[in-house]
């Protein structure tokens, strides 16, 4: 039976902050502001205890111990904790190499790895981490996916996608599975440009759509800054209500926490004001503004209202989902994923 959802909700906006200690105008704002949550970038983290204080009054902030804290730790070129303080967690693609050999080692692998980061994070109060990826690249798309991607092709990027999310959860943190309905098509970075797919809705359906519906019963999703021509010509996933409501929570079937790409990518047009009161029109739980700047912040802060009751309870669902795994060993772990990726490179030699 559901939970009772509270009377006084958060913001339905997550905010990234400047540095790696709050400035007193960030506390003000972020008090009054109210944000559902945080999201850490590179800039906020130097060290382990460093970034459990700036956890704590990010938190403190809002009043809610419970805030999520977001970060993107991928692996390879995406993962904001950096060595020599966090380990250098391997890049998708090295675990698509592995499964072309041998799939059952390569899920194994995908797992201790996504195990392993998120003792990392759980350390540091962090609860949830925006991977993974889930989209299938396309020859010719641009390669702002690239090794980010677990595999050439649905099925692959699924069962790695689904080890890599099971794995995160198993330690307590929630997984987000991104860039829902599929970024691997787009032939421009959705940082810098708008991409445009117009592949037909039957070739989405068949490559794009299918790891996210393998993992539609997942926590969270972020939404591609794309527009696919052929299911709405104007406007990209994230304010588009048509691809939110009939290929979403439609066809794919996601029903938890739908959160935006950063609202600041260049993909999208506008005010940040008026960003953000599209991507919650269109269908987002919750909008992403990530860059830490106060001028915008006010700005996105315009235009977002309260988290809607289904958005609440999605959250609260989400959280539930939460799991431990007793008696887990960091060491047996990282020497396994060792011997296995090592494996890898001797049978590659």
């Amino acid at each position: 039976m559901p939970q009772t959802i509270p009377s006084s909700l958060p913001n339905a906006v997550i905010y990234g902050c400047s540095g790696i200690a709050l400035t007193e105008d960030e506390k003000h704002f972020f008090a009054d502001a109210d944000p559902a949550g945080f999201i850490l970038f590179q800039r906020n983290c130097r060290d382990a205890d460093q970034v459990r204080a700036l956890v704590d009054d990010l938190r403190g902030c809002t009043g809610r111990a419970d805030a999520p804290v977001l970060i993107d730790q991928e692996g390879g070129r995406v993962q904001r904790l950096q060595p020599p303080h966090w380990r250098d967690a391997p890049a998708a693609a090295g675990f698509k190499t592995l499964a072309a050999g041998d799939r059952d080692l390569a899920i194994e692998a995908a797992r201790l790895n996504a195990q392993l980061i998120a003792e990392d994070l759980t350390g540091l109060g962090i609860t949830v981490n925006c991977a993974p990826v889930l989209d299938v690249p396309a020859p010719g798309a641009h390669d702002i996916i690239g090794d980010r991607a677990f595999g050439d092709d649905p099925g692959t990027v699924a069962a790695l996608g689904l080890a890599t999310a099971e794995g995160f959860l198993s330690m307590g943190v929630l997984a987000v599975i991104k860039h829902i309905p599929g970024h691997g098509r787009a032939g421009a970075d959705s940082h810098h440009d708008l991409p445009v797919v117009d592949a037909s809705l039957a070739d989405l359906e068949d490559t794009d759509f299918p790891p996210f519906r393998a993992l539609r019963h997942m926590p969270w999703a972020m939404t591609a800054h794309v527009v696919y021509s052929a299911l709405d010509e104007a406007a990209p996933a994230t304010t588009s209500a048509v691809v939110i409501r009939d290929v979403i929570r439609g066809a794919i079937g996601f029903d938890g926490v739908l959160v935006s790409d950063d609202l600041s990518m260049k993909a999208l047009k506008g005010t940040m004001r008026d960003r953000a009161s599209a991507a919650l029109a269109a269908g987002c739980d919750v909008v992403l503004h990530c860059c830490g700047d106060m001028e915008e912040m006010q700005a996105v802060a315009e235009g977002v209202g309260r988290l809607s009751g289904p958005a609440a309870e999605r959250l609260r669902r989400g959280d539930a989902m939460r799991g431990q795994t007793p008696e887990w060993d960091r060491a047996a772990a990282l020497g396994r994923l060792t011997d296995i990726l090592k494996s890898q490179s001797a049978g590659g030699a």
